[in-house]
């Protein structure tokens, strides 16, 4: 039975490609050096897959920031504002280019936005944003994908597996930047270019090509169904002698499935993690010539895989299909799962014979072979491990369990509804129109860092870490309070993620010292894992937020995260429905408001950055994930009084089908990501006529560019078109943790400056 792997973390393992990238944004090192780093990551990934007994390997898997971009550079599919990045600065080249439409770029007398960055499917990878035009022309324009096979090859043969973003799903994560046409009619301009590829691929010695088409499992229109039908039979006719897999992945096919069993391809991959049952299916329509690779190894967690469930789906189709048309394959890309849990020395012993990363991955893809060749001792020992993990007392809380049970719907409504509420507050705080504030952090610079790490090594004292936070924050509060932000933030020193500060608190998570993951571009996140029942035994923020407070006369937020954001960027226990786990953050965090509130905390915040991420990828199943998401937020904030101002953001995320359920929420105030999208994504909360207030991002903080006053007054402008002036606010779109001091302070500045200006204009 053949193996296959479907994707492989690209940082390396000490996060080689983040700091190569970071240094050579700054000009500390040449493409040189950053293409070394790369080409060593690059091997290294492949001759652990090699040595594993992987069949099929993946190549151009790897990027320097998205996959989605590569593709975006690879079709010639570049915006034009972009090309004097080339043209008139002596010594760019393509690479300078790449990160420009990621980041943008301001300086060599240009000043230039970054393309738009959302979430990947229901993930928290974020991708570039493919913008097309109503005559948008495709050419090979990147030789990226040959260069990486043919150094695959040279290692792997025939196990060399180049991966590409399929066409279809390429134009359905894109956005029409133009009026007057739909991107899915593009597809007979784009064909052509992926055949042109496919035969150079060919050409050069590949066997195999990995088309990824996740968009098979989202609603399709009967367009969007015929697209594929056309591209894929305009591939078959154009390609000969190499075999085409089609990947789907993060749910079922379902009323797709005919669609993609019927594909012109060798090979179809299909998601029995997320979606074991469409199986059945599957079986019951696949035509005698299509092979299965059959994803039964979790991409997307840490638990180590249930050999006995995973075999029942294999011999299903290994009775149906014969062994030779059967491949074994993790769910998805294994990019994102940390890379090897064999660099965790920490970790309780009982807990970690539980867990599985990708490098463990890959021997349970290798091992699920090897079982039905025989090898009973292997299921023997996963057996074993199954049991350890349904039986601990580390799991399974009765108390946790039981204060969920009681919970009422008193417990999930504020006192009045928001106009009352709005009146009591505006009359409390007195802000002007277009109150400004900030997301949360602020700029972790390296000496913040090192205080984090130098006391986990001995080298500080608890009392001189926090002596040396108090300052930090105490100069960050000045700062604010000299430029004239109205609601201030304490900056987050203290905090090493907004998920992992609160995980390392509570009862029931898990934390690793290696377990990175991309986020996006050299951003990695270090996502706890979430093993057992949820609980807060002591304060949490209240330290941190009491001593700012005391610090400054003018209101200062509390900060916390929501419940679905930490369940979504954790790696989350597979052993109970996923609404449990949240409603038991959600208590956590609802004691950690009154607590703040009893503390004298009159603004809080409770982020939930991800619910529109956790959003289920086919309508059918929202209705019940936003039900028990937006109930677990109304938890947190229930209980405090109507003179209390409960925030939330959200970023980079699509909101029109969701509104409702955002109004439902009823934050009374919601931040938002729009600075990207020109304020596009405000447009359907005028549509909604949403009823509270909002601060629509006006300071892309994924970009190193500094935004000038005037174009944030604009924006703002452009929003007051769309929302009552009385309901708006004025911040950056998300926190500013990632971002540099001297770019932080001059595009907040501007910020200060936009928002006095628009309330001259409007008021």
């Amino acid at each position: 039975m053949l193996t296959q792997n479907l994707g492989y973390p690209r940082i390396g393992s000490q996060r080689q490609l983040k700091k190569a990238c970071e240094q050579y944004w700054a000009g500390k090192i040449g493409q040189d050096e950053l293409n070394r780093v790369a080409r060593t990551i690059k091997e290294e990934n492949w001759q652990t897959q090699l040595d594993t007994g992987i069949g099929l390997i993946p190549c151009n898997d790897f990027s320097f920031y998205d996959q989605t971009l590569d593709m975006s550079l690879l079709l010639g599919v570049i915006p034009q504002r972009y090309s004097p990045v080339l043209t008139q600065v002596p010594g760019n080249s393509e690479i300078d280019l790449y990160f420009a439409m990621a980041r943008g770029y301001q300086k060599d007398g240009l000043d230039i936005t970054a393309m738009e960055m959302t979430k990947w499917l229901d993930t928290n990878y974020h991708y570039i944003v493919p913008e097309f035009k109503a005559g948008q022309e495709f050419a090979i324009s990147s030789e990226k994908v040959f260069g990486e096979y043919q150094a695959a090859n040279k290692l792997l043969g025939q196990r060399a597996k180049p991966v590409l973003l399929g066409p279809v799903s390429y134009l359905l994560l894109g956005k029409e930047k133009e009026q007057g046409f739909e991107r899915i009619d593009l597809i007979k301009k784009l064909v052509p270019i992926y055949v042109d590829i496919i035969n150079r691929l060919k050409r050069l010695g590949a066997e195999w090509v990995q088309l990824d088409e996740p968009c098979l499992v989202l609603d399709l229109s009967a367009k969007e169904k015929d697209a594929f039908n056309y591209a894929y039979h305009c591939i078959a006719n154009g390609v000969s002698g190499v075999k085409l897999l089609v990947a789907t992945y993060f749910d079922a096919l379902l009323d797709n499935t005919q669609l993609a069993v019927n594909l012109p391809v060798k090979a179809l991959h299909i998601d029995l993690v997320r979606a074991p049952e469409q199986l059945d299916e599957v079986l019951a329509l696949i035509p005698p010539n299509l092979r299965l690779s059959v994803g039964v190894v979790d991409g997307r967690n840490v638990w180590k895989n249930d050999y006995v469930r995973s075999l029942n789906l294999v011999n299903k189709a290994v009775e149906k299909l014969g062994a030779d048309r059967v491949i074994i394959a993790p769910s998805c890309s294994l990019l994102h799962c940390p890379i090897d849990l064999e660099l965790e020395t920490g970790i309780d012993p009982e807990i970690r014979n539980w867990v599985a990363f990708a490098r463990q991955k890959l021997d349970e893809i290798a091992e699920l072979g090897q079982i039905t060749r025989g090898n009973t001792a292997l299921l023997d020992a996963n057996r074993r491990a199954m049991e350890s993990r349904r039986s601990s007392q580390k799991v399974h809380k009765q108390a946790v369990k039981s204060r969920v049970a009681a919970i009422s719907e008193t417990d999930t409504a504020r006192k009045s509804a928001f106009p009352v509420r709005q009146e009591l507050q505006h009359e409390r705080f007195n802000f002007p129109l277009f109150p400004t504030t900030t997301i949360g952090s602020f700029p972790q610079t390296e000496d913040i860092r090192q205080l984090r790490a130098r006391l986990k090594k001995g080298d500080l004292t608890i009392e001189q870490y926090e002596k040396a936070i108090e300052e930090a924050t105490i100069d960050a509060i000045r700062w604010q309070e000299e430029i004239g932000i109205d609601v201030l933030v304490h900056g987050e020193f203290e905090r090493n993620d907004m998920v992992e500060y609160f995980g390392e608190q509570l009862d029931g998570f898990l934390f690793t010292k290696n377990g990175w993951v991309q986020s996006y571009g050299s951003r990695c996140v270090k996502p706890p894992v979430i093993y057992g029942d949820v609980s807060r035994p002591q304060d949490m923020t209240v330290r941190w937020t009491k001593f700012a407070a005391a610090q400054t006369t003018r209101e200062m937020k509390g900060m916390l995260t929501g419940p679905v954001t930490i369940l979504q960027w954790s790696f989350v226990r597979d052993d109970q429905p996923r609404e449990i786990t949240a409603n038991q953050i959600a208590l956590a965090i609802r004691d950690e408001v009154m607590a703040l509130e009893e503390a004298g905390i009159s603004i809080i915040q409770i982020d939930e950055a991800a619910i529109r991420e956790g959003l289920p990828l086919r309508k059918a199943k929202r209705p019940h994930y936003l039900d028990w998401a937006v109930r677990a937020f109304r938890i947190t904030a229930g209980g405090v009084r109507d003179e209390t101002q409960i925030h939330t953001h959200m970023c980079y995320s699509e909101f029109n089908d969701i509104i409702e359920h955002i109004a439902a929420m009823d934050a009374d105030v919601i931040t938002i990501e729009t600075s990207r999208s020109q304020m596009e994504l405000l447009q359907a909360f005028a549509h909604f006529e949403y009823p509270n207030e909002i601060g629509p991002g006006v300071y892309d903080i994924h970009s190193p560019r500094v935004p000038g006053t005037g174009e944030m007054v604009s924006l703002l402008a452009r929003a007051a078109g769309l929302l009552p002036a009385r309901n708006l606010w004025v911040n950056p779109d998300c926190g500013l943790k990632t971002r540099k001091w001297p770019e932080t302070k001059a595009a907040i500045v501007n910020m200060v400056a936009a928002a006095k200006q628009i309330r001259e204009l409007i008021g």
